[in-house]
């Protein structure tokens, strides 16, 4: 599994985009919000930039088990490689279906379901761990004694094929094309909060899994997008991790050991009887709106500076990953994380954030400057006075856009 074949689409995933913004533009929709959008895609960065983290463990698991414990030898071939795909796209189903049923795999997926945009930015709007926590769904596959390359061929045109299907550009297929396969229409109802369509849906590519095992349902009005309980947060981290605080404040409440337990792993929204009981799931309000938070241009412009910046960190990340000692890997991930906690924070207007990033170009700065000396010392008085320059221009332009700012928040 080599998470570069990302690097290798992410031209694509921008250049798709923005074909979807001018097709929106064209028939007067707004299906992109800067501030909502700019989250997704940090989001997605925190993803990768962990993904890549995890991949030692994830291909070790594999292998491990392929090579001691598999019943028997199956190579890399056309025939292995569709095998695969149908393999991993039938468990993909359950672990997807378990991540909408169980608490503790909810908490990981919700992310991805709380923009309440549909894009093909919210493809990208994935959890930081999730691929660690759900890859055991995955093991019967090496037991089978499918080659690695197969199975992780498989596993990437499972994931490159649910980017295209988050969008609303795209109207209905064929009948035969609807029944087989995923498609927008299928997987904007499953991240739709009305009540009929919740966990309805959940399959990657082959929508036969659903038809089979009675969670289908077909699109009939529009739906709403998000989550029941709106998150009102720019920040990636606290859209990671607030699932797990609020099953954690639950838990305090409950005075029974054996729900505390249980909350783990009982269905999300579920509550004990002196906590009231599961509540049903609630219609959408007429007066529903999503959340926003008002916008300045010359902050807008940095943020989209900042994000350009992080991109490149995260490509850069990726690539010389193998090469990077474990002391910076854990650095520049920090780095790459609290960028996009900035980002949104610059959104939602938090007073701390002024210092905040102010400390946080700094860091960058002396991150990278002692990396080259260490490292590539050829290039650190390179880096050295493009960093200075770097870091004085966006002190300046954060300076100037956030003091004609503060007056009006």
């Amino acid at each position: 599994m080599n998470p570069l074949y990302i690097l290798l689409a992410i031209p694509f995933f921008f250049l798709l985009m923005g074909v979807e913004m001018l097709i929106g533009r064209l028939r007067n929709k707004k299906w992109y919000r800067f501030n909502d959008s700019i989250t997704n895609l940090n989001i997605g960065i925190g993803q990768q930039a962990f993904n890549i983290s995890f991949k030692a463990v994830l291909i070790g698991a594999y292998i491990f088990i392929q090579e001691n414990w598999a019943f028997t030898y199956i190579g890399p071939s056309v025939w292995s490689f569709l095998a695969c795909l149908v393999l991993f796209d039938f468990f993909f189903y359950w672990a997807h279906r378990w991540s909408h049923e169980i608490n503790f795999f909810w908490a990981a997926h919700v992310v991805h379901h709380s923009s309440e945009e549909y894009n093909l930015s919210v493809a990208l709007r994935q959890s930081w761990f999730h691929n660690l926590i759900a890859f055991f769904i995955f093991l019967p596959i090496p037991f089978f004694g499918f080659d690695p390359k197969p199975f992780f061929a498989a596993a990437a045109v499972q994931t490159l094929y649910q980017f295209w299907i988050h969008t609303k550009a795209v109207g209905k297929f064929p009948k035969w094309f609807e029944y087989i396969f995923n498609t927008p229409s299928h997987h904007r109802v499953h991240h739709g909060v009305n009540p009929k369509y919740i966990d309805k849906n959940h399959a990657g590519m082959f929508m036969i899994w659903d038809r089979l095992f009675g969670t289908f349902q077909a699109e009939e009005e529009e739906p709403t997008y998000g989550i029941t309980t709106q998150l009102k947060s720019w920040n990636p981290a606290w859209a990671n991790f607030h699932y797990y605080a609020e099953m954690f404040q639950s838990a305090k409440r409950m005075t029974s050991w054996k729900d505390k337990f249980r909350v783990i792993f009982a269905r999300p929204g579920w509550l004990p009887a002196e906590l009231g009981g599961t509540q049903p799931i609630p219609e959408v309000k007429s007066d529903y709106k999503p959340f926003d938070t008002p916008a300045n241009k010359g902050l807008n412009w940095y943020v989209a500076m900042q994000f350009v910046t992080i991109a490149a960190g995260l490509v850069a990340f990726m690539y010389f990953f193998d090469h990077i000692s474990p002391f910076y890997r854990v650095a520049f991930l920090g780095l790459i994380i609290i960028s996009g906690m900035i980002c949104g924070a610059i959104f939602e207007s938090k007073r701390w954030v002024i210092v905040a990033e102010y400390m946080r170009l700094a860091l960058v700065v002396l991150s990278l400057n002692t990396f080259y000396y260490f490292q590539y010392i050829d290039w650190f008085t390179v880096m050295l006075v493009s960093s200075l320059t770097a870091l004085l221009l966006f002190v300046a332009w954060f300076t100037i856009s956030w003091r004609r700012w503060l007056p009006t928040v």
